[in-house]
């Protein structure tokens, strides 16, 4: 497989997302040696890209991978989950990893092996300027920023080419400042068709509030056209133009491993807003995909059809508050 293998000039894609790729290695008890441990290939970019995909949006995925036998097996699991494998670069360089443990309540403990991967060398030069002014919608997140220099110019040139930028903030200490992280927020929130950040942990480090109302309208003042503030097991803050709306969460049906739920809410609404939905309803769907992944281990081992995903949505609506169409009355 190559990425040459297309013509992706003469290719219009619903949503094309861009970030790192890494390898997973999956355990069931804390790391030590010669324990069970289960390969994946994962990365928020590949989770949020794999949600779109099955929430019906054809789907690519600009990320490097190493010229080797690794890259091409990676590749065939993009391919695999939906994804069109057009935009992928092939560069000879170090993957990308990490190592995760999950207790039986699905809670996460994560190791890295990700510094000069191949999947940090992506770069504005590796944009198809034709391909992405064309696409529906383009998704970046703020890992795709923090893993090198190169990267994040290639997601500021992404927002400016795009019609549709959706910016999720995901927010990650270990690769980057909360300054460096503000600042970075401030800059793409008035290109962001829709910025997608978690209350509380990146709300309150990186907006300084107190509340998923007053991030929501604080990133509108920014210049943000929409706003989803995700607030874990309690619902979805949503601020527009035209709404200002709480989504409740669904329950989840079986938890086993919760990496990857914020990536599929990402990918999935995104998806629905190209493919028509209103954003309330495109964020219902989000939070029904988002309770369904977290039944499978790993950020990909459980990507429901959206399907699934709209009976689960149908079927838990009648034991949800729902969408409360009130005005707020939090300031900026």
């Amino acid at each position: 497989m190559n990425s040459a293998t297309q013509d992706t000039k003469n290719e219009h894609f619903d949503v094309i997302v861009m970030g790192e790729i890494l390898l997973e290695v999956a355990t069931d008890v804390p790391f030590g040696h010669a324990i069970p441990a289960q390969l994946g290939i994962s990365g928020d970019a590949l989770n949020v890209a794999a949600a779109a995909a099955a929430a019906g949006a054809r789907t690519g995925l600009l990320a490097v991978l190493p010229d080797d036998d690794l890259g091409q097996a990676i590749a065939a699991r993009i391919a695999e989950l939906g994804i069109a494998t057009d935009l992928l670069k092939f560069r000879p360089g170090q993957q990308g990893a990490y190592l995760v443990h999950s207790d039986p309540l699905g809670q996460r403990e994560f190791s890295y092996a990700r510094s000069g991967s191949v999947g940090s060398t992506l770069s504005p030069d590796d944009i198809d300027e034709s391909v992405f002014s064309s696409a529906g919608a383009v998704l970046a997140g703020g890992i795709a920023c923090a893993i090198s220099e190169s990267s994040r110019a290639a997601v500021l040139r992404a927002a400016s080419l795009t019609k549709r930028f959706i910016f999720d903030p995901n927010f990650r200490p270990r690769l980057t400042s909360a300054g460096e992280a503000s600042r970075l927020l401030a800059e793409l929130a008035p290109q962001s068709y829709l910025v997608t950040p978690s209350f509380p942990g990146e709300t309150s480090t990186l907006l300084n509030v107190s509340s998923a109302g007053e991030a929501a309208i604080k990133l509108r003042a920014m210049g943000a056209k929409n706003v989803a503030v995700t607030c874990g097991a309690d619902g979805i803050q949503l601020e527009s133009d035209s709404v200002s709306a709480w989504i409740d969460a669904i329950t989840a049906p079986l938890v086993v491993d919760q990496t990857g739920a914020g990536d599929a809410f990402v990918g999935t609404t995104t998806a629905r807003i190209v493919r028509g939905d209103s954003l309330p309803q495109a964020a219902r769907y989000g939070a029904a995909a988002a309770s369904l992944v977290v039944g499978g281990k790993g950020g990909t081992g459980l990507i429901p059809t959206f399907e699934q995903t709209q009976a689960h949505a149908k079927k838990t609506q009648a034991h949800a508050t729902g969408i409360k169409e009130e005005r707020l009355s939090w300031s900026a």
